[in-house]
């Protein structure tokens, strides 16, 4: 019931004749709606970045705090139930009770959604309390949990919508992501816009009234997918919400087992990066609110080798129930040179034109701004340095991911960010004195660390028995 014809969708490729082009092409159709999509949810909170950043540098630096802090939350939920695309896929690549399995996973994925997201919601909001014992400044701590009080609130529907776009795109439909997330952001710049500055007739709520518009704007692009999914012609058959009530807790459980050091492996990469974003706040508001353009560039960039991840989570995933090592092998290299290759290029656009990038978040023409965006250019440098490494690794986890590979790459990810990286970003950035510069040489180092370790686990996938 449900199956799928084994050369369409995201089964293309499984009869063993796949060229090279043939694969990039079959990934590239699969990865761009997941990177737009992936764009798509980043621009919610850039688009709160970008209209709090005319309010001032310690605005900015109020809002970057916070949205470190609540992508944390967000990563951790994310991680869990990403664990609903290799599942789906493997069932789809092996071909066994395929509706029956995908409606199991999808429903258990949300109510996997609703436990994860309950602690990271009552932390958001007592979130002044966390940021002062991190020995942050009081006036950006109050400020910055003035923001969460709005924000927090989209986390359940943010968890949630992951949790049916990883469906979506391992069934070979992830378009419907995109046009759902497309719905969103257009209401969140809106809004946003609106209740920061109080146009339209609603009050000027400052960086509140942003937090506010990306809760609705969340909500209303979780039902969107959620409706696509329900009545929407390819997914129709699969009665995704078909007694949903009914508990099935053996795959409740599975998608915890999967799911957890995914997301674990995700918090030891994003709490590295919150902590370089809490250091920066010791050294000062410039060069924090300089780490936050920064980062943002960067994580702009990382959507792509993200999305390429996601596909090859999904195409190794299927040819890894199929049984296809040729497939897997294939799928997973093809995705990697992708990644890799687009992270090149955008390393070479930090660092020979970091001002056209440092002017979408700050007007470069007022003095006042001009210590932060010297600070950001120079950030960015090394920013640059470490994209080749971040793609690397987040193509070869997603690849690894496919092959329900988890509990390795979250001890590679705990060596290579809390030993090898920020450990020697801390002593560069205080004992040394390096400051800045030192805290983002340490991420540099973790990056890279990383990188080579998923790497070397997935060239000896066969040595391993990973994909028997």
């Amino acid at each position: 019931m449900g199956s799928v014809s084994p050369l369409s969708g995201p089964q293309a490729g499984l009869d063993g004749n796949q060229s090279w082009s043939k694969e990039a092409i079959a990934t590239f159709l699969l990865a761009w709606p997941l990177i737009l999509t992936n764009l798509v949810e980043l621009a919610l909170t850039t688009t709160n970045l970008i209209l709090v950043g005319e309010l001032g540098s310690q605005a900015l630096a109020a809002v970057t705090l916070a949205n470190n802090l609540f992508f944390f939350f967000a990563i951790i939920g994310l991680g869990v139930v990403t664990a609903v695309a290799p599942m789906v896929a493997r069932a789809l690549g092996a071909n066994d009770r395929v509706s029956d399995n995908i409606r199991r996973t999808v429903q258990q994925g949300l109510w996997v959604a609703l436990l994860v997201c309950i602690p990271g919601l009552v932390c958001l909001l007592n979130a002044e309390a966390i940021m002062r014992m991190l020995g942050q400044e009081a006036a950006i701590a109050a400020a910055a949990a003035h923001y969460l009080k709005g924000l927090a609130w989209s986390l359940p529907p943010f968890i949630g919508y992951i949790a049916l776009r990883s469906a979506a795109a391992a069934m070979g439909h992830p378009r419907a992501a995109l046009w759902s997330a497309l719905a969103g952001i257009v209401i969140n710049a809106v809004l946003a816009w609106a209740l920061t500055f109080g146009h339209l007739g609603l009050p000027a709520l400052g960086p509140l009234g942003s937090g506010i518009a990306t809760a609705v704007a969340t909500w209303v692009l979780f039902l969107i997918l959620a409706a696509f999914l329900a009545f929407g012609g390819p997914f129709r058959r699969h009665r995704l919400f078909h007694r949903f009530g009914q508990p099935d807790l053996e795959r409740f459980w599975q998608i915890l087992r999967l799911g957890v050091p995914i997301a674990i492996t995700l918090a030891f990469e994003v709490t590295v990066f919150n902590a370089a974003a809490f250091l920066m706040g010791h050294l000062s508001e410039t060069d924090l609110a300089a780490h936050g353009i920064a980062i943002q560039i960067a994580s702009i960039s990382f959507m792509v080798p993200l999305g390429l991840g996601q596909a090859a989570t999904v195409r190794v995933g299927v040819a890894f129930g199929a049984r296809n090592r040729h497939a897997i092998s294939l799928s997973g290299w093809t995705a990697y040179v992708l990644g890799v290759g687009f992270m090149c290029a955008t390393a070479v656009l930090m660092l020979t034109a970091p001002r056209l990038l440092i002017g979408n978040f700050i007007d470069l023409a007022d003095p006042a701004n001009a210590e932060v965006v010297a600070r950001a250019a120079l950030f960015l440098v090394f920013a640059g340095l470490f994209q080749i490494a971040d793609g690397a690794q987040v193509v070869a986890s997603g690849m690894l991911r496919g092959l329900h590979d988890t509990k390795a790459p979250m001890l590679i990810a705990a060596f290579g960010y809390w030993v090898a990286g920020l450990p020697l970003g801390i002593v560069l950035a205080f004992p040394i004195g390096l400051g800045g510069v030192g805290i983002w040489l340490g991420l540099v180092s973790g990056l890279s660390a990383v990188a080579v370790l998923m790497t070397g686990r997935w060239m000896m996938r066969d040595r391993l028995k990973l994909a028997h």
